[in-house]
């Protein structure tokens, strides 16, 4: 299944629908999840976090 991530666009939001740790289960189950640029910035995740993790 692919999954998509996007970036919170809504002002004052600053959650992310899925963190690293999510997209890493998701991925070793065999799950595509496809992540936009700096989609976790506002929770404090990184871009390279979540490519460590599998996206």
């Amino acid at each position: 299944v692919n999954i998509g991530l996007p970036r919170e666009v809504k002002d004052n939001e600053f959650r992310v629908g899925l963190v690293p740790a999510g997209v890493h289960a998701l991925s070793k189950d065999g799950h595509q999840v496809l992540i936009e640029s700096n989609a976790g910035e506002g929770s404090g995740f990184s871009d390279e976090e979540y490519q460590a993790a599998g996206g």
